[in-house]
């Protein structure tokens, strides 16, 4: 089982944006230090959700502070880039990481974020699909064009060419933020692992990594190569630990419900369309029924769970609930001595 922790750089009320990424540098610095496996950085922009508005950015920085831990994005949102952009980005920490980073990818949301980068609603509703494959061919081909309805250009030499790590896989790992049938599909056909969010429980993600499994084989894979792609998904959800379960869900009722609502509040569609808010509250509340959230022993149990119903044994765990940077780092460390080998 691969533990890793989820970043999202949160800026809870009354903190600073200095004072959320430095938070999320030093997850990362802890989280290798308590021998988890892995940091999963999450992108926004424009609102105090999140203050990373380049994961890629982030995965640089915390790429060169470690030395074995794997670096993610959580995702790198693919309307608001371009695909060429984005591949060269993740070829060149491919390499220059020794092949440490994954590039996680999603669609969003229908943001102002569209408006501002100029990609627009298309790119949102309609786009993503020629997006991804024109990302995956930059990170297999020698020499990459394109003649489709968003993106058009001639033939160029693709540098760096991923396949040029030494010794080392031919390209990053990507992974699909999946949060709907149409995308289940579309990780499924293009033989990509999936990110499954905390908002989703066990049977909502065995579903998901059942209908996965059943579109990878009609798109022609067959057992084993859809049993060596699926070892790949990823699960998110959050940790926090205590010696009383009762603690550990006192301290995330307290401190994540002010931060929801000022980040999920922020947020502006990019054409006025209704939103329909979760009340952080409830939200916080089935968060900590869903997720490791309790003693050690609970924590270890509910992943083990997890994994044995859906099959995904690898899991990106929101560390920073409490949005404080001591207990952050000592939930990270207690995730690390005393849950991780209760998984062995």
């Amino acid at each position: 089982m691969r533990v890793g922790t989820f970043v999202l750089a949160a800026q809870f009320p009354g903190q600073g944006q200095g004072e959320a990424l430095h938070r999320a540098v030093r997850t990362a610095e802890v989280a290798e230090e308590a021998g988890l496996d892995s940091v999963w950085l999450a992108e926004h922009h424009f609102v105090p959700y999140g203050v990373c508005p380049s994961a890629v950015t982030l995965a640089a920085l915390l790429l060169g502070r470690t030395r074995r831990l794997r670096v993610g994005t959580a995702v790198s949102v693919l309307p608001s880039v371009h695909p060429v952009a984005l591949g060269e980005q993740a070829a060149l920490l491919h390499i220059a990481s020794g092949g440490r980073f994954t590039l996680g990818v999603g669609r969003g949301g229908p943001w102002v974020d569209l408006e501002v980068f100029g990609a627009g609603l298309e790119a949102y509703e309609h786009g993503f699909p020629e997006a991804l494959d024109l990302l995956l061919r930059w990170l297999t081909e020698p020499r990459v064009g394109a003649a489709g309805e968003r993106f058009s250009f001639r033939e160029v030499a693709v540098v760096p060419r991923a396949d040029e790590l030494i010794g080392g896989e031919a390209a990053p790992e990507v992974i699909v933020a999946c949060t709907s049938p149409k995308s289940v599909r579309l990780a499924a056909e293009r033989g990509l692992p999936m990110l499954l969010g905390m908002h989703c429980g066990d049977e909502e993600k065995a579903e998901a990594v059942a209908a996965w499994a059943r579109w990878a084989r009609e798109a022609g894979r067959d057992p084993d190569e859809v049993a060596r792609i699926g070892a790949g998904h990823v699960s998110a959800g959050v940790a926090q630990l205590a010696d009383r379960t009762g603690d550990a869900v006192e301290t995330l009722v307290k401190a994540m419900p002010g931060w929801l609502k000022q980040g999920l509040d922020a947020h502006v569609t990019v054409d006025g369309r209704h939103r329909a808010m979760r009340d952080p509250v409830a939200y916080t509340e089935l968060l900590c029924s869903l997720h490791p959230v309790g003693t050690p022993e609970l924590a270890a149990d509910r992943l083990a769970a997890t994994a044995e119903r859906t099959g995904i044994t690898r899991f990106a765990l929101l560390a920073e609930g409490s949005g404080d940077l001591a207990a952050t780092e000592e939930n990270l460390r207690r995730l690390g001595a005393e849950v991780l080998p209760r998984l062995v």
